[in-house]
């Protein structure tokens, strides 16, 4: 028997209002956590969005180099001149992560009408993306939560999709991904950005189940393009800038051809990322993110702080970055400070 949520995905799949391809991942059946299963992990997953997002928020934006000049390397809370000089003050991405959460505890489930209710209720929203707010205003001129997502590839799906998975730990079957790209939508109607949130979503769900030892390196470039490839469909997207202007086709393909370049020449993240540009466009968000793990997840607080300084839309790479680092290690991936 099918739940509410596989009949309104049913639905909208129908009638192609959902921007995803019904790929394998949709009947990938997932067994509950062990009894024994530590809950530190979620913990740490939770806490890395927070933790990220507010170490790099006071310099979001700044380009690498203007950042390191002004305060040479970040890898502790700095004063944020938006908030009355407070330290470690964090903006959208956790608001909207953790209202997120809390509605789903409130619900004791995921309901997608009470979700995008609470995003549009829920107060200011510090740093709003032009996204989120053009979703704001579609559901509050009265336009139903499955037609207010916006079709924009920008980061602020991804960036709060983590706890979705939290109602699926101690259950069974293939309800997280209709649940998790439900919940993308919610904001970010768009091929890459449905993509991307289910490969996160089944990688963090991966990685909640390792022994706290990183996975080899080209296992973040690989297991994204098998996912993600499946199900973002025949479209095309073009770099804003950067080494790649010219290219041409889906996300993943331009995350599994940058992301090659740049380990087969061993850069740097801070030359990496300068080559493909590190602002809140998935085709530079989702690179950024892979390559700071695939070159420093073993050395988690390095990873912390190479993706607080070597990009742009740093508190939202270092968030995402955050929550992958707390799934595998828990939430001794972050110093104690």
């Amino acid at each position: 028997m099918s739940t509410p949520n596989e009949e309104i995905f049913h639905r909208l799949m129908a009638a192609g209002e959902i921007k995803i391809k019904h790929g394998r991942l949709f009947n990938a059946e997932l067994t509950p956590k062990p009894a024994d299963f530590d809950f530190g992990k979620v913990e740490g997953m939770l806490l890395g969005i927070a933790i990220g997002d507010s170490l790099g928020v006071p310099t979001e934006s700044l380009l690498p180099e203007e950042r390191n000049r002004r305060y040479g390397e970040i890898r502790d809370y700095i004063p944020n001149r938006h908030t009355s000089e407070c330290r470690g003050f964090p903006s959208d991405d956790t608001q909207l992560a953790f209202w997120m959460l809390d509605q789903l505890i409130r619900d004791q489930g995921f309901k997608p009408e009470n979700v995008a209710n609470r995003f549009a209720t829920g107060g200011r929203i510090f740093g709003i993306g032009n996204t989120v707010r053009q979703f704001l205003a579609n559901i509050k001129s009265g336009i139903p939560w499955q037609e207010s997502g916006v079709d924009s590839a920008g980061n602020g799906a991804l960036m709060r999709i983590a706890p979705i998975l939290l109602p699926h730990l101690r259950t069974e079957g293939t309800q997280l991904w209709v649940d998790a790209v439900l919940a993308a939508m919610i904001t970010h109607n768009n091929f890459a950005s449905n993509s991307a949130c289910l490969a996160f979503t089944a990688m963090l769900w991966e990685l909640l189940d390792m022994d706290g030892k990183a996975p080899a390196p080209k296992w973040w470039l690989d297991r994204y393009v098998e996912i993600a490839a499946d199900l973002e469909g025949d479209v095309e997207y073009e770099p804003r800038g950067g080494r790649f202007l010219g290219f041409k086709g889906p996300l993943w393909k331009y995350v599994q051809e940058t992301l090659t370049w740049a380990d087969s020449n061993d850069l740097s993240v801070a030359e990496a990322c300068d080559a493909w540009h590190s602002g809140a466009f998935l085709l530079e968000t989702v690179p950024s993110v892979l390559y700071v793990l695939m070159r420093h997840a073993h050395e988690p607080e390095e990873a912390m702080v190479r993706a607080i300084n070597d990009t742009k839309d740093n508190d939202t790479v270092a968030a995402i970055v955050g929550a992958a680092l707390g799934a595998l290690y828990g939430r001794e991936a972050f110093p104690s400070r």
